[in-house]
C-alpha cells in the first residue's frame, strides 16, 4: 500500500527523534502524582521525588516504545496512519532507535536503583511485564489487557513508594479496575471498527475476543472500579495509613468519576469516536470543553 505521509520533519532531524517517543504517551505517567496529591503531602521532597519517578517512568516506556516500532516495523507501514511514525517512515534508522532504546532503559533503571530500592524494584517489575508484553503476552488473550492495566498500577505505585506513603489496597484496586475498564474498551472499539468495514483482524488475539465477552468484562470492571472507589473515598479502609489522610469530602467526587466512566462508554461506542480510536491509537481522548473535569480522570488512557 501507499502510504500518504502528514510529517514535516527530515530524516534524522531532532523532531524525528523527538516524535519517534511519543511524548504524547507521557501523560500516562502523571499517574505518580496521584498519590502526594490525594494525601495532600505536597512538598517539596514529596514534589521532587516525584518528579524524578515521572521522568524515569517517561525514559522507561519511550524506550519500550521504540523497541515496540523496531519489532512491528514491516506491520507499521501497512496500516493508514501507522505507516507515518518515524520508524517505519525510515526517519529514524533501526541502529539509531535500538541505540536510544538500550541507553534509555539503561539510565532509567540504573538512576532508579540508585535513588530508591523500592523505585527501582517497581520499576524492573515494570519492564520486565513490557518485555513479555511486546514479545509475548500481546498475542495471549486476557493476559495482553492484565499486562496494559498492570502499567498504571506500576505508575501509580511508584507514587506511593517515592512519597513514603502507605499505600491504600483499594486506591490500587480502583486502579486497576479502572484500567482494565479502558483496556477492554480499546479491544471492543477495535472490533467494532472491523465490523463497520466488514473486515477480518489480521491479529489473532482479536479474532479470540467477542463483543459480548467484552461487553460481560467491561460490566465486571466498571463495577469493581465504582465500588473500590467508593470504599477508598468513603475512609472505610481504616487500617491504611493513605486512607485516613483525603478529606471526608471526598466522596463527593464519587459521582464524577461515575459520570466519566458512563461518557467513556457513550463516546466509544459512537460511530466517529471508534473510527478515531482505530485511525488514531495514541492520541484518542475524550475531553471537551463542556466536561473537561470528568473526563480527565480517563484522558492518558489509550
Amino acid at each position: 500500500m501507499t502510504c500518504n505521509s502528514n510529517l514535516d520533519f527530515k530524516d534524522g532531524t531532532l523532531k524525528a527523534y523527538l516524535m519517534a517517543l511519543r511524548p504524547n504517551q507521557w501523560t500516562k505517567n502523571l499517574l505518580v502524582f496521584a498519590a502526594p496529591l490525594l494525601a495532600f503531602q505536597i512538598d517539596l521532597s514529596s514534589f521532587s521525588s516525584t518528579i524524578i519517578a515521572f521522568s524515569l517512568f517517561c525514559l522507561t516506556s519511550s524506550s519500550f516504545y521504540l523497541l515496540n516500532d523496531v519489532r512491528d516495523i514491516e506491520s507499521d507501514r501497512q496500516h493508514p496512519v501507522k505507516c507515518n511514525r518515524p520508524i517505519a517512515a525510515g526517519y529514524v534508522t533501526v541502529p539509531i532507535a535500538v541505540a536510544m532504546a538500550s541507553l534509555f532503559l539503561l539510565v532509567s533503571l540504573g538512576f532508579s536503583w540508585c535513588y530508591s530500592l523500592s523505585l527501582g524494584a517497581v520499576l524492573t517489575c515494570y519492564s520486565l511485564i513490557q518485555v513479555a508484553y511486546n514479545f509475548k503476552l500481546k498475542q495471549m488473550p486476557l493476559l495482553d489487557i492484565a499486562c496494559i492495566a498492570s502499567g498504571f498500577v506500576f505508575r501509580a505505585g511508584a507514587g506511593f513508594v517515592v512519597s513514603n506513603i502507605y499505600p491504600s489496597p483499594w486506591f490500587l484496586i480502583f486502579t486497576a479496575m479502572l484500567a482494565l475498564f479502558l483496556a477492554i474498551e480499546k479491544r471492543k472499539a477495535e472490533l467494532q471498527h472491523l465490523q463497520l468495514k466488514g473486515k477480518v483482524s489480521t491479529r489473532e488475539v482479536l479474532k479470540v475476543y467477542s463483543l459480548p465477552l467484552l461487553n460481560r468484562m467491561e460490566s465486571i470492571v466498571a463495577t469493581g472500579a465504582v465500588m473500590s472507589y467508593a470504599i477508598w473515598s468513603c475512609g472505610l479502609n481504616s487500617s491504611s495509613n493513605f486512607c485516613e489522610v483525603p478529606t471526608p469530602w471526598m466522596s463527593i467526587t464519587l459521582p464524577f468519576v461515575l459520570y466519566g466512566i458512563f461518557r467513556y462508554q457513550l463516546l466509544s461506542d459512537s460511530t466517529a469516536e471508534v473510527h478515531q480510536l482505530q485511525k488514531y491509537p495514541e492520541n484518542f481522548k475524550v475531553v471537551n470543553r463542556k466536561t473537561e473535569v470528568p473526563d480527565l480522570i480517563l484522558l492518558s488512557v489509550r
